[in-house]
């Protein structure tokens, strides 16, 4: 399989624009001033409001064959010419809900099945570049309960869509994804910020911060 790359960049046109458009703001500021800013954002965005999904799964083994772990993927990111590790992640259908279509997306991209003797959790609806795009998303968190040892289910791949999963202890994530950077790796900032929370509140829970 050939590596993915940038061949060729040139500036793009709203009207030619499938899944994205610019436009500019006219606002007056807090001491009334008239301004401008430049925004992008999305132009598939349904009735829920909601752009998007990203999916903590928390693997467990019935038989604790396994420590509690997650899942990640590997994904080339045209944008970045790069390969970026995240959660499993895709945009919310018409007449979807956040929490269904984060059940699909973790279904399609790694192959597990959510527990669905577990309720999903989801966030309140957040964004991650305020400063360039009106794009926001859930964190929808789901359990995948394993009978026993821990399994790699085969992905549900669109037509060119090529996503390497993961399965990663809790208690190591953050340290993966470090070793991921040095590797070249780009780390999507909503799993790095994750991983970076959980080791923090571990470091605080064993007195690390009195």
């Amino acid at each position: 399989m050939h590596a993915a790359k940038i061949i060729s960049e040139e500036p793009l046109d709203n009207k030619d624009a499938k899944w994205i458009r610019l436009k500019r703001i006219h606002y007056t500021d807090q001491d009334g001033k008239h301004r401008l800013w430049e925004s992008v954002e999305r132009t598939t965005r349904k009735d829920s409001g909601i752009d998007g999904v990203a999916v903590l799964a928390l693997l467990r083994s019935k038989t604790n064959a396994f420590p509690l772990s997650t899942v990640i993927i590997e994904q080339y990111r045209p944008p970045l010419d790069s390969i970026v590790v995240e959660l499993p992640a895709g945009l919310i259908d018409a007449g979807e809900t956040a929490e269904a279509a984060a059940i699909r997306e973790l279904k399609e991209e790694t192959g597990y099945d959510a527990d669905m003797t577990t309720e999903p959790e989801s966030s309140p609806i957040v964004v991650s570049d305020p400063g360039m795009t009106n794009a926001n998303m859930k964190l929808v968190i789901v359990s995948v309960l394993l009978e026993d040892k821990l399994e790699t289910p085969v992905p549900h791949l669109d037509d060119g869509e090529h996503i390497i999963t993961r399965v990663v202890e809790l208690d190591q994530l953050d340290d993966e994804l470090k070793a991921y950077d040095k590797k070249g790796f780009v780390v999507d900032a909503r799993l790095s910020h994750f991983a970076t929370g959980y080791a923090m509140a571990k470091r605080i829970s064993s007195g690390a911060f009195p």
